[in-house]
């Protein structure tokens, strides 16, 4: 049986995302990924981290990397926590 979903209208919110990459990414890429956050971990992964406007700029994102031939791991999204104003430090996922 077929998901169906419902249009939620041309307006889309941010969300905050979380994208694993295999390799490390120097700081100098930062602005190619429209200011996300980069963040080396000790197991050898790159992790670009931040608010996302809509699903197409999502794609573009995971495009680039496919452009630079670093392998994927994972896309995450973040659950925000609703007590923090816009552009704070969004929670963790649950």
């Amino acid at each position: 049986m077929s998901e169906r979903h419902t249009p939620t209208g041309d307006r889309q919110e941010a969300e905050s995302y979380e994208i694993r990459l295999t390799g490390h990414l120097d700081a100098r890429w930062v602005s190619w990924f429209d200011g996300l956050t980069i963040r080396h971990e000790a197991d050898g992964t790159t992790v670009l981290s931040g608010l996302i406007a809509d699903q197409a700029a999502l794609h573009g994102l995971l495009q680039r990397v496919r452009d630079l031939g670093l392998p994927l791991v994972s896309v995450t999204r973040m659950e925000c926590d609703k007590t923090n104003p816009p552009g704070t430090e969004p929670g963790r996922h649950r």
